[in-house]
């Protein structure tokens, strides 16, 4: 997935290897995501993703056959058959069932892509790395890389076991037969497996095994051999197309979640970076054409099944549309039948469908929530995004009285139990989920210092500041500290905000001198990544920095 570079490369220590920076640098992200990834890509497994794989009744995992090409496969067992005794080591009690694409596969020294996928809370996690030793019961897996995923575009499901009682029934082909072309177009989700093999032991070179999904017909076959997907705003990483630049071979994976089936593709890709065919994908941002080389497909292959979640969708009324700054505007959430909402913990975000004319099915985003924990309603604060569909809908479109679609709040971004200072640090749109998070700490009469520490472009803007004004002017323990990068004229230092210029460990330094505090911060990548990297090197321990990241969401 990625490159440990050689010391004359002046990328020397990128979480990135030559393909991935390609795509970053063509697309115009890569100054922005690299700092970033630094922090996040790492070579073990912490604690909280240690826990996550041992809850998993499945693993996604794509690898090579003895013909190099590649595949993905589902690897399943009852919780706790992925352990990680160590941070570098994970162990997975499974094997591919007989028949299938990676049956044999997995030798001592194989390169393995892990995506530990929890359709249920929508969370995600890529380990990438080698088999260090296999056997009949499984693999034990040296880890490379690993590092989180957003929740975006992934269909919430609920899985129950069952007991398979004969090998899966194997048939295979060279072209998709009018049964898979009609599975294939109906699949709300699909799992990619590429990869890069360059010279030398780098953890950068190897697998990765990356999820996909839309609504049901994103998947697009053009024939019995050829297929198009759609590729989204996401993470920036460009982990799949990175490989794809230098290696164009793929293996997809489609899960028949009904009957536990699997229909394992392998071929080549092309991109499509710009063509006109792109008007046809609402919201793709590129295509890439898939070519099958070969199928495999393997009826009831798994001792699980997966039932939808649609009964927990709920429909929300807004009864509030209010525009906090230039990009900014909030949206207050009822329930349409009037009934109490789910709670949630200050931090979360709010899943969410919207109809969008022309996309052809629901376009699903998850927003932080803004509001107040507790309150009688939801309130997300949305910034429009120049090319974004959801947010370009909800700016120019939805007014109050429209209904929503959303599912349950969900998040690890909440608030730890700690009686240290606590320092909210945002940028931008970032202040969303920290504005929550401080009515949770001020309703709660917390005594403990508490900082809320915001960079914006000038006051117009700046969203939610009369509210976080307000909250700090409720309790003695909350401070404020505000800083425009480029103010305007009409912009009033010592009352609109407190210094010009932006955020950095410094400044926060300068607010709270021993840095003794738990920080969570939200915000552009490069922004978080420059405030952590200077925390750290003031010996801040990094588990007392926590962040949530964003991409362009659309």
């Amino acid at each position: 997935m990625t490159e440990r570079v050689r010391h004359s490369d002046p990328d020397s220590g990128s979480p990135f290897h030559a393909g991935e920076r390609a795509v970053q640098e063509r697309l115009g992200v890569r100054e922005g995501i690299e700092p970033w990834a630094r922090k996040v890509v790492r070579g073990h497994l912490p604690e909280e993703h240690r826990a996550f794989y041992a809850a998993l009744p499945f693993l996604v995992v794509a690898a090579r056959d003895g013909e190099g090409r590649p595949w993905a496969t589902l690897l399943a067992g009852a919780p706790g058959f992925a352990a990680a005794p160590d941070p570098e080591l994970l162990e997975i009690g499974a094997l591919p069932v007989p028949g299938d694409a990676l049956e044999g596969a997995f030798t001592a020294g194989t390169d393995v892509g892990i995506l530990g996928i929890e359709p249920s809370t929508r969370r995600r996690n890529r380990v990438n790395g080698r088999v260090a030793r296999g056997g009949p019961g499984g693999i034990a897996l040296a880890v490379d890389q690993t590092f989180g995923n957003c929740p975006q575009y992934i269909s919430e499901r609920h899985w129950e076991g069952v007991v398979r009682e004969a090998p899966p029934a194997r048939h295979a082909a060279r072209r998709l037969d009018p049964a898979m072309r009609r599975f294939i177009e109906g699949a709300d989700t699909f799992f990619i497996a590429s990869g890069h093999r360059g010279q030398g032991d780098d953890p950068a070179f190897g697998m990765d095994a990356s999820h996909r999904g839309g609504a049901p017909g994103f998947v697009r076959v053009e024939d019995e051999r050829h297929l198009v997907f759609p590729d989204y705003a996401g993470n920036n990483h460009f982990n799949t197309l990175g490989n794809l630049l230098l290696d164009p071979r793929a293996g997809l994976l489609f899960v028949d979640f009904e009957s536990g089936g699997l229909l394992q593709l392998t071929g080549r890709t092309e991109i499509d970076w710009d063509s006109p065919a792109l008007a046809a994908f609402p919201g793709a941002r590129r295509l890439v054409r898939f070519e099958v080389d070969e199928v495999i497909r393997l009826d009831e292959a798994l001792p699980l099944r997966w039932s939808s979640a649609a009964g927990s969708v709920r429909s929300l009324r807004v009864v509030e549309k209010r525009r906090e700054s230039d990009d900014v505007t909030s949206f207050v959430l009822e329930a349409r039948d009037g009934g109490p909402l789910v709670d949630f913990e200050a931090g979360q975000h709010l899943p969410i469908e919207l109809e969008v004319p022309g996309a052809g099915a629901p376009v699903r985003r998850t927003y932080s929530l803004s509001g107040a924990p507790g309150a009688p309603h939801y309130r997300i604060s949305v910034k429009r995004e120049p090319r974004g569909v959801a947010s370009r809908q909800l700016h120019d479109h939805v007014e109050e009285g429209a209904i929503l679609e959303a599912r349950a709040p969900a998040g690890d971004f909440v608030l730890a139990h700690s009686q240290r200072p606590v320092v909210l640090v945002s940028a931008g749109v970032g202040a969303t989920p920290l504005v929550s998070m401080l009515h949770a700490l001020v309703e709660r009469g917390e005594r403990r210092p508490v900082w809320f520490v915001h960079g914006a472009r000038d006051g117009r803007h700046h969203p939610l500041a009369d509210e976080v004004r307000g909250l700090a002017a409720r309790s003695d323990a909350v401070r404020t500290h505000v800083a425009y990068s480029r103010p305007r004229p009409e912009d009033r230092l010592g009352a609109d905000y407190d210094a010009p210029g932006r955020v950095d460990a410094g400044g926060l330094a300068a607010l709270l001198p021993d840095l003794d505090a738990d920080y969570y911060l939200c915000g552009p990548l490069g922004f978080m990544a420059a405030v952590q990297d200077g925390l750290e090197a003031r010996g801040v321990a990094p588990e007392r920095i926590h962040s949530e990241s964003f991409g362009p969401t659309g």
